[in-house]
């Protein structure tokens, strides 16, 4: 099974780094058990071990990535098919972004992760998966070069946020909706530098937008200029365009910063001498 839910036979359940398939695949997954609060409650006499446990993904996820370079996100459904043109559009997001010198990193399951993992391995870049534990079966795809499994979501999302320097986001559901506004919500409450953020597809994502812009800031639930941390295209090259650029422009930025801090620190060093 893919990451929510869909078909993908052969591949195998994954704990970590050990491969379960047939009878031997769990009901549970490890994060339904870290935080479930009923049961017997011996559970409890275990949590020093998962504490080691989340301890080592981070590790090993850090270990893992650290040379990857700059990065951008692809994330989408895990049910589009090869055939419907979300997935070609997701090929050639994988492809433009490693011509612009990015690495691609997914879920690493099917649907538009495959697809940007295909255009990244295709144009000769690094296709990075970072996979999840579910209580059915699932797989990388075939396309991901380097791949990491996760028993634990909020781990796999520090890594999507620790080495990506934008996200391009196709149309998906739930999971897809949850990565979006995660990265939003960061963004907007500045626990991270700032990063493109790029939807793809006017035709299913306007109506998000229109609700941003309507009923939730008219009752001020966002401020009048959050809805700016989208930008909104139709085509692969354009969502490219705009993390290439304005990851420009925040490199730049960020430079003038660190020399404004280093002047005002050189005057007040003269001034006390």
């Amino acid at each position: 099974m893919s990451d929510d839910g869909q078909p993908a036979p052969g591949h195998g359940y994954r704990k970590g780094p050990v491969l379960l398939r047939g009878g031997q695949i769990p009901t549970t997954t490890s994060d339904q058990r870290l935080l479930s609060g009923a049961g017997d409650t011996s559970w409890l006499s275990g949590d020093p071990w998962r504490v080691m446990r989340i301890q080592s993904e981070f590790v090993e996820g850090f270990g893992a990535l650290a040379d990857v370079g700059p990065a951008v996100s692809v994330f989408g459904s895990a049910r589009t098919k090869p055939e419907h043109p979300d997935y070609a559009a997701g090929v050639a997001v994988g492809a433009g972004l490693v011509e612009a010198g990015y690495a691609v990193i997914t879920g690493g399951g099917p649907g538009i992760m495959e697809a940007a993992n295909k255009g990244a391995k295709g144009a000769g870049g690094v296709s990075v998966g970072l996979g999840i534990e579910l209580p059915f079966e699932q797989g990388m795809n075939d396309y991901v070069d380097l791949g990491i499994n996760f028993r634990y979501f909020f781990a796999r999302k520090t890594m999507f946020v620790k080495y990506s320097q934008g996200f391009v986001v196709l149309p998906g559901g739930f999971g897809t909706f949850d990565e979006l506004f995660e990265a939003l919500t960061l963004v907007q409450t500045h626990k991270v530098m700032e990063f493109p953020i790029v939807l793809i597809g006017r035709d299913y994502w306007q109506g998000l937008l229109d609700w941003v812009r309507g009923p939730v800031m008219e009752r001020g639930l966002v401020g009048p200029t959050d809805h700016e941390l989208i930008q909104l295209v139709d085509t692969a090259e354009e969502a490219v365009k705009i993390v290439v650029d304005r990851g420009a422009e925040l490199r730049q930025a960020e430079a003038a910063a660190v020399a404004a801090t280093a002047a005002a620190q050189r005057e007040s060093q003269d001034a006390s001498s």
